[in-house]
């Protein structure tokens, strides 16, 4: 649930720098906030989680109301968008990582379901503002997403507590982006020999 919150929060500030209006910032919250996690449970053939329990839903929803109203009211720095985004792949990561793992997929794939519940969202949230997709282009988007859900999988494995690994891998996976992004931390770019 806070995953889906922080992530539909990260898409209401995206579109309102492209000043959408309320319906437009209710899709790409609804978009951002429960993409991922859609696409992760078709490809692992389960029941859309947020058809199962519209709660997650009416969160996504609640989240883009919010954000949109208290825009009106209160001074908010774009800053704000990258830890409300830097939240949503952590708690998206860990969620799609341990969702995985309880339907039987192999820990590689559970680790990269991790990886495309985190960032799909994201991606979708991107291409609906028409701009190129942040996780392909920012410091260690998908990479510290991957990392730490291949952390929070060392852990259970080393019968750490389920709630203490996801919390130490989470709090990894987010300070990591978010020293990766004041640092200016990357991976090499593709470039063609010249």
């Amino acid at each position: 649930m806070i995953a889906v919150i922080v992530s539909s929060a990260s898409g209401v500030l995206k579109a309102g720098f492209k000043q959408f209006d309320l319906f437009g910032v209710i899709i790409i919250a609804i978009a951002t906030g429960l993409g991922g996690g859609s696409l992760r449970d078709m490809l692992l053939d389960r029941e859309v989680f947020w058809i199962r329990d519209q709660g997650f839903f009416i969160a996504s929803l609640g989240s883009a109301i919010a954000i949109f109203l208290a825009a009106r009211m209160v001074v908010i720095s774009p800053k704000f968008f990258l830890v409300a985004d830097a939240a949503g792949l952590a708690t998206f990561g860990i969620a799609g990582t341990l969702v995985s793992l309880m339907v039987g997929a192999p820990w590689l794939v559970a680790s990269f379901m991790g990886v495309m519940t985190g960032t799909m969202g994201g991606i979708f949230r991107d291409v609906l503002c028409n701009e190129p997709p942040v996780v392909f282009q920012s410091p260690l988007y998908a990479t510290v997403s991957w990392a730490g859900s291949l952390l929070f999988i060392c852990f259970l494995l080393l019968n750490m507590e389920i709630t203490f690994a996801a919390i130490i891998a989470g709090l990894a996976m987010f300070i990591a982006r978010l020293l990766a992004i004041y640092f200016n931390i990357s991976l090499p770019r593709f470039r063609f020999k010249s």
